[in-house]
């Protein structure tokens, strides 16, 4: 190869010399496909890595959309997957001229028929129905035939007696059928519930782009709702709000995290452990022919319920005061301790649905025994900085909405609840207020009085006020031994009988709060012994006592139906 050069003469004419150019090495030609840039941190990544990882970013970890038919593969067991009513005639109720068409060619150049596919598989042995949006059919924009399918869905999983998981990805409803899309929000809501008045499982599971109506409809309705990481999930999307109000959004709004922060989603679902988890929540929700109600003998055409057995400690005398200190002791056993230690797969699910997570109250589904249950515990910090975020164990209305809403579901599913109260009382900052603390913790009582579900609750450190009885309305109370359950702290009582908050010791022996005091008044059922103070040295050993009691409380209370189980924890309140 040469390069040319021009040179001037002196009758100022040019001639041209030719120089040999320096041979360049030469670059080799990538197959089309072989590479692609992550439309994330923009990054060039070898296509193979991406596929590999679960079509996620090997460099900055941001997540591809994946192809509806990739993600049914990826969660299937292999050759399970059964679609359902592909092909519905074309439907155009605003007569577009160039709608059809439209269809036609996204139709063979992505090899959807619509923007979402619906059908059957088995995950792990356990059969559920699915449906899974593409966002390269319209945006995955819901039309009738994309309502359709998912009524459909729905409708079939109800007869079938099946649970149903929706992968969501969607710009909204579709533009092109005007109102006729937006009457898909409400066929599918529809839908959902004779779904979920049937006692069936829904699981939402939200991915990039989730908007508009199906945000508004669908989308937001599952028992458990679940996000990937950084999805934007919107009824109204950045872009709409930016160009209406003129507002600049701050960073992360409206992305998972954002939700999961403001208790709109249960969890964020890492797309490599999607199977397993969906898995597992498939299993704690699975109907059981045998399950924790066994038949108890009869008498005279009604339920015998045996006296619960008192389960006294025989450790050190303290008083009082001094049982009150050993309640708030750092280093004592909390709420999470109790729960790994006697549970089996506990899958914590979070927010109200209404504002907050509130991390005050922890709570989810685990398994008992091979026994689906739900669990609630008011969560103490294990050091200083794990105190700050938990608040102390202080909830706030949101916290309260959840375990509400974690109990309701326990009811829908027939799962028995178990609660741990740990707390000096519910939160009294301005911002409760303002949320409505006290309309929070009446609702909890209100709704516990009449759960239809076995409910045991144990106080394990401080039992504080109203806050600690809107975990507290059981069908038994039980204490540790070093707990205290009272109207108000010490400092507090004596602050408003007498004046003085430092004669808190003395109030302590007056307000009648340590286990014992509470059995001999009929407020609780049961006092777990502490040999020792409880704490990580004895942690197994307490555990091992309360999973016997726990295997005791079912036992009496499993059989029992919705009426009896309503009556007796009236009937327990009542003669206090």
């Amino acid at each position: 190869m040469l390069n040319r050069l021009f040179k001037k003469t002196p009758s100022n004419s040019y001639i041209t010399i030719d120089i040999p150019k320096k041979q360049e090495k030469a670059q080799p030609e990538v197959p089309k496909g072989l590479w692609r840039k992550c439309n994330k941190c923009g990054a060039p990544i070898y296509a193979a890595d991406v596929i590999s990882n679960h079509y996620i970013c090997p460099k900055c970890s941001g997540y591809f959309r994946i192809h509806a038919s990739r993600r049914i593969e990826m969660l299937a067991d292999e050759g399970s997957f059964e679609e359902w009513d592909r092909g519905l005639s074309v439907y155009n109720p605003l007569s577009l001229s160039g709608y059809p068409k439209k269809l036609a060619e996204l139709q063979e150049k992505t090899g959807l028929d619509e923007a979402v596919i619906t059908g059957k598989i088995s995950m792990g042995g356990q059969e559920t129905v699915i449906g899974v949006m593409d966002g390269r059919f319209i945006m995955g924009s819901m039309g009738h035939n994309v309502g359709e399918k998912i009524t459909r869905a729905v409708e079939r999983a109800t007869e079938e007696r099946l649970p149903v998981i929706l992968f969501c990805c969607s710009g909204g409803a579709r533009m092109q059928e005007g109102i006729v899309s937006l009457m898909q929000m409400e066929k599918t809501s529809a839908a959902l519930k004779r779904h979920s008045d049937a006692g069936l499982l829904y699981i939402s599971v939200l991915t990039e782009p989730t908007t508009g109506g199906v945000t508004a409809s669908f989308a937001m309705l599952g028992d458990i709702i679940l996000a990937e990481p950084g999805a934007l999930v919107a009824f109204a999307g950045p872009r709409v709000i930016e160009q209406t109000i003129g507002q600049k959004l701050p960073e992360g709004f409206q992305r998972a995290e954002f939700l999961l922060d403001h208790g709109f989603v249960d969890a964020i679902l890492k797309r490599e452990e999607s199977r397993e988890v969906l898995i597992r929540l498939l299993i704690l929700h699975k109907k059981k022919e045998k399950g924790f109600r066994r038949s108890l003998p009869k008498e005279n055409g009604g339920m015998e319920i045996p006296k619960t057995p008192k389960s006294q400690g025989d450790g050190k005398s303290f008083t009082a005061w001094e049982r009150v200190k050993l309640s708030r002791k750092q280093g004592r056993l909390t709420g999470l301790d109790y729960i790994e230690g006697i549970f089996d797969n506990f899958t914590e699910l979070h927010g109200d649905r209404y504002f907050k997570d509130d991390k005050a109250i922890v709570g989810g589904i685990a398994s008992f025994h091979g026994c689906p249950v739900t669990v609630i515990a008011q969560q103490k910090g294990r050091n200083t900085k794990e105190n700050i975020e938990r608040n102390f164990s202080m909830p706030s209305p949101d916290g309260y909405r959840k375990a509400l809403r974690l109990m309701k579901q326990a009811e829908k599913f027939g799962r028995p609840v178990f609660c741990f109260v740990d707390t000096p009382g519910a939160f009294c900052g301005m911002e409760a207020e303002e949320r409505g603390q006290g309309e929070a913790i009446a609702r909890n009582l209100f709704e516990l009085s009449s759960l239809s579900v076995p409910i045991l609750s144990v106080v394990i450190g401080e039992g504080g006020s109203g806050g600690a009885l809107a975990l507290a309305v059981a069908d038994e109370v039980w204490m540790l031994e070093n707990a205290v359950y009272s109207v108000l702290s010490p400092e507090g009582f004596a602050s408003i009988l007498w004046k003085d908050s430092k004669r808190a010791d003395e109030a302590a022996a007056v307000m009648k709060m340590t286990a014992e005091d509470l059995k001999r008044l009929g407020i609780i059922e049961r006092i777990i012994g502490e040999p020792e103070p409880a704490s990580g040295q004895n942690r197994e050993e307490l555990c091992r006592t309360l999973e016997q009691g726990f295997e005791e409380f079912l036992d009496r209370y499993g059989a029992m139906d919705r009426d009896a189980l309503a009556e007796h924890r009236y009937a327990r309140f009542r003669k206090m």
